[in-house]
This record gives C-alpha cells, structure tokens and sequence, in this order.
C-alpha cells in the first residue's frame, strides 16, 4: 500500500491534499453527527464556498446527505470512511506511531488518533470513539468490565455501541467514587456502559478513597464483599491516565499527603496508584476496588488517555507493564515516545 501511495505522490502531487480534505470533511461529519454547514466549514477551517463545492460532490457520490437539520453521513459514506481508515493512517504517519508505541511499551495493540485532546474537542471525541472501538472488539460473552471513572472514560461510554445486547455481561466500577462529579465517577460510567448494550451492572457506593480502618471495616460489609469479589474477578479493564499532581487534588488527598507522593517522584495516577518515571509504584490508595495483583491478572488492559500534557504520564504508566492496549492521540504518542527515549 505504501508503494502505491508514493507513485500516486509522485504522479499526482495535490492528490494527498484532495484526500485528506475529503476524509477530513467526512471524519468530522462522522464524528459529530448532524450539523449545519457553516458550523462545518467553521471547524473544517474552510470557507463555506470551498465546503459546498466539497459537500456536492460527496452527496452526488452517495455519501453525505443534506436534511433540514444539515449534513450527515449516508450508510455508504460510514462504510467508505471506516474502509479508508487503515489507509489514512499509513498515509499521515499514524501507523508509524502505532508501531513505536507497541515496539517500545511491550504492547499488544496501540491506536492513534489525530490531534491534540489538549486543545481540540474533535480529537477528544476521536479518542473516546476509537476507545469505543477497541473495546466493542475484546468483549466476550459472560465477561465482567471494570471501568474506571473520568472525563475520557465517560466520553467513551456516551460513544459505545454493539449491534446486538450483551445480555451476559456485567460492568462494573473499577473503584470507588464518591466526593467527584457524578457524571464521571466510575459508577455512572458503568450504568451508562450497561443501559447502552443492554448488560448488567453493579455499583459501588463508597468513597473513593479511605482510611486503613476504614478500608477494613467496610470490606466486612455483605453487599460491599460481594461487589468487590466481582470486581477483581474481572476479565477486562478500562482506565484513563491522570497527571500525578492534579489528581492527588482532584481526590481531595490533604497538602502533606500531595507533597509526599510529589516528593517521591509521582509523575502520573491510573487505577488509584502512583507511578514515577520507571513506572514503579511509589504510593497507592487504600480503596475498595481493583488491586494490582487484579490487573495483573485480568486478561485485557486497556489504557485511554490523550493530550500532549499527558505524554509522559502515559510512558510512566505503560512502562509499569501491564496493559495490552493504549488509545491516545497523536500529540500524547509523540511526547509519550519522547520521554521513553525512542
């Protein structure tokens, strides 16, 4: 495929820019659904001329169509745009990129995404679809998801779809996490995950995170027991990857608690641990939820995360070892290899 892509460079040199513009256009339209054209041309950075002329030749191709509420793609243009994915991403490096991250992490499987979650709502919604994706295909009969909580993951729960119910499966929260916004706490997340498929769930009504004696004494608890069990038996995990700082905040962990997680090295959080450059753990939560040992032994580990901020969050965390997938962006991988020495 490469071969050919070069001859057809050489023959045809604006060739590549027609593609990528009409990928482009069909990629954005694809992601946020219907929308008005001008709304289109705005985000495409195209003027609304050059959109129209673009959008009538795709229509008269069958794969975009134009209603009172705007453009949205045609069942052939969905089928086109997944069939000229493996391409696009050959063709603007992105496979490239895969292959680094696999090579350098011991990975399974990487996908890439374009852009920057940092500053671009469309590669943030690309990265949760593409999340969406990579778990849809790992998913068995009979399996438990546990799924941690956070803004990517609850954009890639609002993504998430299966053509027919998962009547056999269960998902559940990875942890506890009551004392954050409910919309991304890891409880809310798995409910949605369920009602979207037609799964079951289970939820954990417990603080994110807690004392020792806490911890001891609500672990004795029937109801607590039995979700926890079901929890760890996990065969699939999902989780984001935090900057190490701003997490230890965001869970509320008192100033001479930060300091010390700071001082030790932290660089980043996933899975309510803390992980410095190596990737060793230099400081864990007592929580009600995954272990280490769980996610050592569950079977899939998927990480999601994006953003050039959080590149070198995303290399301390894979270089601890256990996950068999990453989803990120294009800026997140470049910065992730970057602080991996590749």
């Amino acid at each position: 495929m490469r071969n050919i892509l070069e001859m057809q460079k050489k023959l045809v040199p604006d060739i590549m820019q027609v593609l990528q513009k009409r990928y482009d256009i069909l990629r954005r339209i694809g992601v946020t659904g219907t929308g008005g054209r001008r709304t289109l041309a705005a985000s495409l950075d195209l003027t609304e001329r050059t959109l129209r002329a673009e959008l009538d030749l795709l229509r008269s191709q069958g794969l975009v169509e134009a209603g009172t509420t705007g453009v949205s793609l045609t069942d052939r243009g969905r089928r086109l745009l997944d069939e000229m994915e493996p391409m696009v991403r050959e063709l603007f490096g992105l496979s490239d990129l895969e292959a680094a991250l696999r090579k350098r992490f011991g990975l399974k499987q990487a996908v890439v995404v374009p852009g920057d979650s940092d500053v671009s709502e469309e590669a943030k919604r690309e990265l949760g679809r593409a999340g969406s994706k990579v778990l849809r295909r790992v998913i068995g009969p009979g399996d438990v998801v546990a799924v941690m909580g956070g803004t990517t993951m609850a954009r890639m729960a609002s993504q998430f779809s299966v053509p027919s119910p998962l009547r056999d499966n269960w998902f559940v929260p990875a942890r506890g996490g009551l004392g954050e916004s409910v919309d991304y706490q890891a409880n809310t997340i798995a409910s949605e995950l369920a009602k979207r498929t037609g799964a079951r769930y289970r939820m954990l009504h417990v603080p994110d995170h807690l004392s020792e004696d806490a911890y001891q004494t609500i672990m004795q608890e029937p109801n607590v027991r039995e979700v926890v069990d079901m929890i760890r038996s996990a065969r699939i995990v999902v989780h984001g990857i935090g900057d190490a700082s701003a997490m230890a905040r965001r869970r509320k962990l008192d100033a001479g608690t930060v300091q010390e997680i700071l001082r030790d090295g932290a660089l980043a959080e996933a899975f309510g641990y803390y992980f410095d450059r190596e990737g060793a753990v230099v400081h864990r939560m007592a929580t009600a939820g995954l272990r280490l040992e769980d996610i050592e032994a569950a079977e899939s580990v998927i990480g999601i995360a994006g953003g050039r901020s959080k590149g070198e969050a995303i290399a301390a965390v894979m270089r601890f070892g256990h996950d068999d997938v990453l989803v990120t962006d294009e800026a997140a991988a470049e910065e992730a290899l970057k602080h991996a020495g590749v």
